[in-house]
């Protein structure tokens, strides 16, 4: 090989191998910064507030049996009039006082072989009930309901179609406040980890809401709601 050819080869390797170097530094830092770029934090935010219920549903039933059906229905009347013009004399709104059908059972059309016969032929369950905004009034009827007792009605409660229910409906009112607060919440954890981590809180890489739930505060105040909503929020961390 001549002196040009072999010069021009070494020019040639030299180039090649500053060109390798170069990219491969280039790489590196590449993939060094994308590493760093990639290191996040995944933190959760709580936000739970109390509310007072906004309707409540009160079912009142009660019972009554008779052998003569025509006087059973003339009863249930009776005893349905006496509980509508009570809940209306205590300040319920008659428009807020329903009453469905009663449910009757003839106990002689279920009789089998061997068994006595019932005291009364006929059983009558009937519900009336108070559909309101206006809780407190409410509540404190329910406490006087006992003058209907003295009056011979004789009312249910162990049964799962009769329980009192309340109910929160203004969860979009509150939304946006809790969210803001939980997402909060969630900063402040993810600056305390990257504090203690020594590094520094970047932007935020993904966020997702978690579902908003509505329970009473305790089975003695139904009527008290306690409404959460969890956060997850995932920040990025730089040195």
């Amino acid at each position: 090989m001549t002196l040009p050819n072999k010069q021009n080869a070494w020019v040639l390797g030299i180039f090649i191998f500053l060109g390798l170097s170069s990219l491969g530094y280039l790489l590196g830092s590449s993939a060094i910064k994308f590493k760093e770029y990639e290191r996040t934090v995944t933190v959760k935010g709580l936000s739970e507030q109390e509310f007072p219920a906004d309707i409540v549903i009160w079912p009142i039933q009660f019972t009554a049996a008779g052998n003569n059906l025509e006087e059973l229905y003339e009863a249930i009347e009776a005893n349905t009039s006496k509980i509508r013009e009570f809940l209306a004399n205590k300040g319920i709104d008659k428009q807020e006082i329903s009453f469905t059908s009663p449910s009757i059972t003839d106990k002689s059309a279920q009789q089998y072989g061997g068994q006595d016969r019932a005291e009364f032929r006929y059983t009558a369950i009937q519900t009336v009930t108070v559909y309101s905004t206006n809780i407190d009034s409410v509540r404190k009827v329910m406490r006087e309901l006992s003058e209907l007792g003295k009056q011979g009605i004789v009312f249910t409660s162990a049964n799962y179609d009769s329980q009192t229910e309340y109910l929160f409906t203004r969860l979009n009112e509150i939304k946006p406040a809790m969210i803001e607060e939980a997402t909060r919440k969630a900063r402040e954890v993810a600056e305390k980890f990257a504090s203690d981590s020594k590094s520094t809180l970047g932007k935020i890489r993904r966020a997702s809401q978690g579902q908003f739930s509505i329970s009473d505060r305790d089975k003695n105040n139904p009527h008290i709601k306690s409404v959460r909503v969890v956060s997850t929020v995932e920040y990025y961390l730089s040195d």
